[in-house]
């Protein structure tokens, strides 16, 4: 329930309205407990003493109680449903910024799955929750309570009795409800894998039919899908087994209680009204207690939702603007790495999340303004990490990455990420336009900005095959696009930002040797006086490099032009030599 408190503290901004929720209830409960009182004054001092009026009285001031009860109880219902959202709209904008802030660190092990489930039903049971606390769960409370009370004073003899019932329910809930929240917690956890698998399975659709596995996704679906209905099962038994058990403890109370309240009545020692308003005040008692016992449940799977919330919420952001971070002045293109070394982190088998191996290792070169930077090496050998260091995607372990002689932790991650331009290795486009999607950088971009950029990525003739030009209609992941179009609306969002470092990373994978060649042609242009950084799997694509960067292992093999490395790289060498030939001719015949 730690964790629910801590939600709970966006309820604040609200406090008027849950004050008001709360008044409403007072009065109400303060109504409802006058209703069995009037019942007994019209049976003991009107019917049983013949007299109508006091019967007359009685009922007119039952129906007035009864509606000034439901005015207040419709107060109530508004003012605690909109605190309520009010406070599942909070929560959920700062759920969803403090996503927006994590570093692709935090994200790598932040399963998609798991953040959808905390933004969509993890939200729910919460916001059920804070809705419920201002109706139900505050009324309950208060209900038995003043009704315990308002029994005493009929009837304490009878009272003592209804303790022990009570007792023995309380013992009942308590017995019960840790195991309900640990149930809750595992549908939570079980929910988190199913909608893991549907995440995938949805985003990775194409792979799945293109390698004929539906059967096995179809089976995995299944599996979890089982596992989380088997859970839920259990959860529904324990439920559904302890509301008939508490209303045959209530009934065995009712008994009890018309047994002992009536040898009362026929000893003198109760009226007739008495009993009749001691067995309305019992269910006033009694019915609260079930509410509460499914309130507790609900709170338990609502704290399990709270305590997931609040993991991500309270998530230590892996790359943070220093307090004394300051603004990145116009850049002018200098990079220098000095002894950085960098290490992803990860997430064991406990949940503890570690440094792993080292992916880069003691990296030193420096980079001056307008220069062109190829960066080669296998799979695996650190290219795409040592870029994202420039732009503090990630944080180095060790080290320094300097940006015109500023460490880039010195300034604000706006200000430096605002003048770097990224085509990330894998190109995602959202939903929208063309247009939208290239001006996504930079929303201020003219449309002759915009035509500039696409023609730069060789995109322009494509847009303007369709009917609709840059309004066309990108579908979710660009999904309507082909692998070449969305890399090459990638690369053009990037250069439309006009940035003074550009970061190409294999972003000409997908497309045919002869468009890369353009797409070379006009960036070479672009590229002139800006600082640019290019990871291309082609060797093709980087001779005319002003420096070459090849990794192997995290290290650096050589720094040099393609004639430097041609003679004292063998690492470059060789695969200059399996792409090329020694006659320089093209093999590489990816499209």
């Amino acid at each position: 329930m730690g964790a629910l408190g801590k939600v709970f503290r966006y309820l604040k901004p609200y406090w008027k309205l849950v004050l008001l929720s709360i008044i409403m209830l007072l009065i109400v409960v303060a109504f409802d407990l006058l209703i069995p009182r009037l019942t007994q004054r019209a049976i003991d001092e009107g019917i049983n003493a013949g007299n109508l009026q006091i019967v007359i009285s009685s009922a007119l001031l039952m129906l007035g109680a009864s509606l000034l009860s439901a005015l207040f109880a419709i107060i109530n219902s508004t003012a605690s449903i909109v605190a309520s959202q009010r406070f599942s709209h909070d929560l959920r904008e700062a759920l969803f910024s403090k996503i927006q802030r994590f570093s692709f660190g935090n994200l790598d092990h932040l399963g998609t799955g798991e953040l959808l489930v905390n933004l969509t039903s993890d939200m729910n049971m919460v916001e059920m929750a804070a809705r419920m606390l201002m109706r139900i769960a505050t009324r309950a409370p208060l209900m038995m309570f003043g009704a315990l009370f308002m029994i005493f004073r009929t009837s304490t003899f009878l009272g003592y009795r209804v303790l022990i019932i009570m007792g023995v329910v309380v013992v009942l809930i308590g017995f019960l409800i840790p195991r309900l929240q640990k149930l809750f917690t595992s549908v939570q956890q079980k929910l988190d894998k199913l909608n893991t698998v549907l995440q995938e399975n949805l985003s990775g659709m194409r792979v799945v039919k293109s390698f004929v596995r539906q059967d096995y996704e179809s089976q995995r679906f299944e599996t979890a899908n089982e596992d989380f209905t088997k859970l839920n099962i259990t959860t529904g038994r324990l439920m559904g087994g302890l509301f008939p058990l508490l209303f045959f403890i209530l009934n065995i109370g009712i008994v009890i209680v018309v047994y002992s309240g009536g040898n009362q009545v026929i000893q003198g020692n109760l009226t007739l009204g008495e009993m009749i308003a001691f067995l309305n005040y019992l269910g006033m008692v009694m019915f609260p207690l079930l509410f509460l016992a499914m309130i507790i449940g609900m709170l338990a799977s609502a704290g399990a939702s709270a305590k997931r919330i609040w993991t991500v919420l309270s998530a230590a952001e892996e790359v943070v603007d220093r307090p004394s971070a300051q603004e990145m002045p116009a850049i002018k293109g200098q990079v220098e790495f000095k002894n950085v070394s960098f290490s992803y982190r990860a997430k064991s088998e406990n949940g503890d999340i570690k440094h792993g191996d080292p992916v880069l290792k003691n990296i030193n070169f420096s980079v001056k303004p307008g220069e062109t930077v190829a960066i080669l090496g296998a799979t695996g050998s650190g290219k795409t990490s040592l870029v994202n260091l420039i732009a503090r995607l990630y944080e180095v372990t060790e080290g320094e990455v300097l940006i015109d002689g500023i460490d880039v932790r010195d300034v604000t991650q706006e200000s430096l990420q605002s003048q770097i331009g990224i085509a990330l290795q894998e190109a995602i486009l959202f939903s929208g336009t063309i247009g939208d999607n290239i001006r996504y950088g930079r929303p201020q971009a003219s449309e002759e900005e915009i035509q500039r950029a696409a023609r730069v990525a060789q995109a322009e003739d494509f847009i303007n095959s369709f009917a609709e030009g840059y309004e066309y209609h990108v579908g979710e992941r660009g999904a309507n696009l082909s692998g070449g179009q969305k890399q090459r609306v990638s690369i053009a969002r990037a250069v439309a930002m006009d940035p003074a470092i550009l970061i190409l990373d294999d972003s000409t994978s997908a497309v045919d040797v002869d468009t890369e060649a353009r797409i070379q042609e006009e960036m070479a242009e672009v590229l002139k006086g800006r600082t640019s950084f290019i990871i291309a799997q082609r060797i093709s694509t980087v001779l005319g490099a002003d420096k070459i960067i090849v990794l192997e292992d995290g290290e650096v093999c050589s720094v040099g032009n393609h004639q430097e490395l041609m003679q004292r790289c063998p690492v470059y060498r060789d695969i200059y030599t399996s792409q090329l030939g020694n006659g320089g001719v093209n093999n590489d015949n990816r499209n």
